[in-house]
């Protein structure tokens, strides 16, 4: 037994999107509350990734002149989500995402715009529609954060330029253009000069874009609402009372700390994607230890909860939402993983490649698409090699991976291994294990079509949102275009994920439920410690961060609008 050191109305464990989402609105309704993270930063994997967050017949789209309805929604999850699990979650996410929406901009620092141009990934299917579901954070100042500036979660360094700027979508088309245009050349010059001025004040660029901006407005969120947050702490158990979890016993520093919530506990620890065992259980055999995510998804959250009786949703046809990723070696040693979402595969003078040198899918799909085909094609067998093929051309043009497109000192790349050079496709198909009779046919297919701007073989760019993808100027078709320039270059991919899609279930409330069906009083979950709402599939960009905000939004008004538990038995001891 240990006596309650504080007291407060809601505890929020992780402070990542769903986390602090949810801790947002129990503050802006008027709760004490304290984030509990076991980093020293705030963001978790959102702050280094897009930020992209579909919400569809979200207020956004309306204001912006965009017709979108849940009928459509509807149908359109109807036919990339035919699973009949959780479909009553589906059905809160896309009665509740707009509501979330429109309460995040009004009584947080939330804000966020509709991306006209970005169609849900299967564009053909009926419901589906070519923008304006998926919101974007706005442009963050994060010199507004002050002091606080250093707690948060820096984006990956590979996706800055000049050791710590951050561009948004619509900056990349000037950047390529250079040079080339008066206007872009004088944008980009406006850019690298703020940028440079920033950096005399602070250690990176603080216009925040993408993710790092959604990480930036919830956690401004929490300090102007005055929610304390906890770092570098680890949440050791989930104190009952009765039947109802009663608080968080912590280990912070040397001291231990119980910690009561009258009203409940939030779980947003960010999934399993860096736990051994879990992964073991759930991954297939053919799926590599590769993450894109934050280290810190270890799968606390889930054996918290666990140990209070919380049933995993295994209910997914897939157990991740994955992305191909490329490996490399930074200057301090440690390792990096490239997640090749938009910037590469799907431009025109790329392929594919199996470890029999054969293409296996069409480059310009969706990355979590791609990767299920990666997994068909290794069937079952683990650290079976890929390879994206390209020339010099488009090297120059777009960059591959963390090499970033007009880069002249590729030296250092070819000497670490990352990136693989050879005067001609069958040396090229030498060096990375391939026949280079097949390699060589492989690509000589593949040239005969793209001269035209045909890939018969797999149809890419075939759609709205492959073509959107590639590179519009590029015609006669956006994604596709010969390999012809020597030298030519070959990048190992590898199956990774972007999060895990196994997690806790939870009702309509995003209250954590037990085997039998019934609500764990006072636990939620939000976030990718929730099972997935998609079944582990990915009809759209966006689709874990709308469910994190929707779900994190749920459970702070459920929690406010919940009975508090009596102030004598919140004091009271609790067992440990």
């Amino acid at each position: 037994m240990m006596p309650a050191h504080e007291t407060y109305d809601v505890i929020v464990i992780g402070a990542g999107a769903g986390g602090m989402t949810a801790a947002s609105v129990a503050a802006a309704e008027g709760l004490r509350v304290l984030v509990i993270e076991k980093t020293a930063f705030v963001g978790g994997t959102t702050a280094w990734s897009d930020g992209m967050v579909w919400i569809p017949a979200n207020p956004k789209m309306k204001e912006a002149g965009l017709s979108d309805s849940v009928t459509d929604a509807v149908q359109y999850l109807a036919r990339t989500v035919p699973e009949p699990a959780n479909a009553g979650l589906r059905a809160a996410f896309l009665a509740r995402g707009p509501e979330a929406v429109a309460y995040l901009e009004a009584n947080t620092e939330v804000r966020l715009q509709p991306v006209k141009a970005y169609p849900d990934y299967y564009p053909e299917r009926l419901g589906a529609t070519s923008g304006g579901r998926v919101l974007e954070p706005v442009a963050f100042d994060g010199t507004r954060l002050g002091a606080h500036f250093v707690r948060l979660r820096a984006p990956l360094p590979e996706l800055m330029l000049f050791g710590g700027m951050m561009v948004n979508r619509l900056d990349i088309p000037h950047l390529r253009r250079i040079g080339k245009s008066v206007r872009s050349t004088l944008r980009a010059a406006r850019l690298v000069s703020e940028y440079a001025l920033q950096r005399l004040r602070s250690p990176r660029g603080t216009t925040l874009h993408l993710g790092n901006a959604l990480v930036a407005r919830l956690y401004a969120s929490l300090l102007a609402r005055h929610v304390e947050i906890l770092f570098s702490a680890d949440v050791e158990d989930l104190p009952m009372q009765g039947d109802r979890v009663a608080g968080v016993a912590i280990r912070h520093g040397s001291r231990d700390r119980l910690i009561v919530a009258r009203r409940g506990v939030v779980v947003a620890t960010g999934g399993f994607s860096h736990d051994a065992v879990l992964r073991k259980r759930f991954f297939p055999a053919a799926a590599s230890f590769v993450s894109a995510t934050s280290i810190s998804g270890t799968g606390d959250g889930l054996r918290l909860a666990a140990t209070v009786g919380a049933a995993l949703n295994t209910d997914a046809t897939s157990p991740a939402y994955w992305v191909p990723a490329s490996l490399f070696r930074r200057a301090d040693g440690s390792r990096g993983v490239f997640p090749h979402t938009v910037t590469d595969r799907a431009k025109p003078g790329v392929i594919a490649v199996n470890a029999a040198g054969r293409r296996f899918v069409n480059e310009a799909l969706s990355h979590h698409e791609f990767v299920l085909a990666m997994l068909r094609d290794g069937k079952g067998e683990p650290d079976r090699p890929f390879y994206l093929v390209c020339d010099r051309q488009f090297l120059w043009s777009y960059g591959l991976g963390r090499i970033k497109p007009f880069t002249r000192g590729i030296r250092r790349y070819v000497a670490n291994g990352e990136l693989i050079e050879a005067p001609d496709i069958a040396q090229l198909a030498a060096q990375i294990g391939i026949k280079p009779a097949v390699l060589a046919a492989t690509i000589a297919t593949y040239n005969d079509d793209a001269k035209e701007g045909r890939d018969p073989e797999f149809g890419r760019g075939s759609t709205i949102y492959q073509r959107h993808l590639g590179d519009i100027s590029h015609k006669p078709n956006p994604c596709v275009a010969p390999i012809a320039r020597a030298p030519f270059f070959a990048m190992r991919i590898y199956p990774a994920d972007l999060g895990t899609a196994i997690g806790m279930k939870v009702d309509a409330h995003a209250r954590v439920l037990r085997e039998d069906g019934t609500p764990i009083a006072g636990l939620y979950a939000c976030g990718n410690d929730m099972g997935s709402i998609m079944n582990g599939n990915y009809p759209a960009p966006g689709i874990t961060l709308g469910p994190a905000l929707t779900f994190g939004y749920i459970a702070g008004r459920h929690l406010a609008e919940g009975a508090v538990v009596a102030e004598s038995a919140a004091k009271a001891t609790v067992e440990l």
